[in-house]
């Protein structure tokens, strides 16, 4: 069977010629109607991962760790909402439960698998190369580790210390580039040099390639539905590479078109929202640009959230809720306490994502004042 889906009206009509009784396809169309080709269903069960290994018969033991990537709890912020005398259903889902503790583990090995699908890398002998802030750069290490690629990371200097040091214990090479010479075109630049310069090199561009959207369309969306019982009401998500926000609002507003998709993005850089680039301290997302994958025609809604507020709510997470999350989370949890606020939000059940562990943010601002402290403290002995 085929269905028809709309990017724009978020409708889909199934077309009554059933193709294949055990499978369906959707035909995507864009905002203009014209048809962009069929994508397979997601999978229903939205169950890769650990929740996998726990129904075999037998041994529940994985053969690699890419096959723990994947499912992610979902926990309610009943602590929060209740000292902000919130009437809504506060959820985050939990992606430091990942194999290296972000959401860009799903992401990095889609993209990887979908070239190999392709058969566009050869372990042993492409080197993948890729432009990351550094929680993708780490899934895909750890991903091409596994498989027995080279890999190469292009990162902004100056920024994430904590993540490089990662990427070169994963035993990447780390090429830094200054950013605020020519900004994001200079490390763009430095890609295409290496592309040049090494042979059987593939890039992988979480901006611009399909299969970004395309793991939490398969994965993160189906999780969300099944484990809410079709029960969320909007879903909250800050964007980076896009792949997110995309493909997750695309899974759920296929299955409900009432779901309600927002947008997350800095105050200081609300490029999605009509303004200008500039810098802000919210690792990962706001690159200062609108990517190329991300589909604005599905967002109901932009939000924007400032550096502070959104180290204030990572920090609340932390002390209130016992969440050790991100910075990009705190952005997360402050949109929707403000959506949660709203009259209309009442007995809503709000869905957001707490993408990477706050471990991997000791050396930023989230954490310079304890780390003062603890130094000082120190100091005295």
């Amino acid at each position: 069977m085929r269905c028809a889906f709309n990017s724009k009206n978020h409708a889909w009509d199934k077309d009554s010629n059933a193709m294949d009784g055990s499978r369906v396809d959707f035909l995507l169309l864009s905002p203009e109607g014209n048809p962009m080709g069929f994508r397979p269903e997601a999978p229903k069960e939205g169950r890769k991962g650990i929740p996998s290994l726990l129904s075999l018969q037998g041994e529940c033991i994985a053969s690699n760790i890419t096959q723990l990537i994947g499912w992610t709890p979902l926990i309610e912020l009943k602590n929060i909402a209740k000292k902000d005398g919130i009437y809504a259903r506060l959820i985050g889902k939990i992606e430091p439960y990942q194999p290296l503790s972000s959401v860009k583990d799903r992401s990095a090995l889609r993209l990887i698998e979908d070239a190999e699908e392709k058969r566009l890398i050869s372990p042993g002998i492409t080197t993948l190369v890729a432009l990351t802030s550094g929680n993708l750069g780490i899934g895909l290490a750890f991903v091409a580790a596994q498989k027995g690629y080279r890999f190469v990371a292009v990162m902004p200097a100056k920024i994430a210390i904590d993540k490089q040091i990662l990427l070169r214990y994963l035993g990447v090479e780390v090429i830094l580039v200054d950013a605020t010479i020519n900004g994001f075109k200079g490390l763009l630049d430095r890609v295409e040099q290496l592309k040049n310069e090494m042979e059987n090199v593939y890039v992988i561009d979480q901006f611009t390639n399909p299969a970004n959207p395309d793991a939490h369309f398969r994965w993160t969306g189906p999780e969300i539905w099944n484990d809410t019982k079709g029960k969320v009401d909007i879903f909250v998500a800050a964007t980076g590479s896009g792949g997110t926000l995309t493909g997750t609002g695309r899974y759920l507003k296929m299955t409900n078109p009432s779901v309600k998709l927002i947008c997350v993005e800095p105050a200081e850089s609300a490029v999605i929202s009509g303004g200008e680039p500039a810098y802000h301290q919210i690792q990962g997302i706001g690159p200062g640009f609108v990517p190329e994958i991300l589909d604005t025609s599905q967002i109901d809604e932009i939000i924007t959230v400032t550096s502070q507020e959104a180290m204030d709510m990572a920090r609340r997470l932390a002390r209130e809720e016992g969440l050790l999350v991100g910075i990009s989370s705190g952005a997360n949890a402050a949109a929707c306490l403000k959506v949660a606020a709203r009259e209309e939000s009442k007995g809503k059940l709000i869905v957001t994502m707490f993408s990477s562990g706050g471990e991997r943010y000791l050396n930023s601002e989230l954490f310079a004042q304890v780390k003062e402290e603890c130094v000082n403290i120190n100091m005295a002995f």
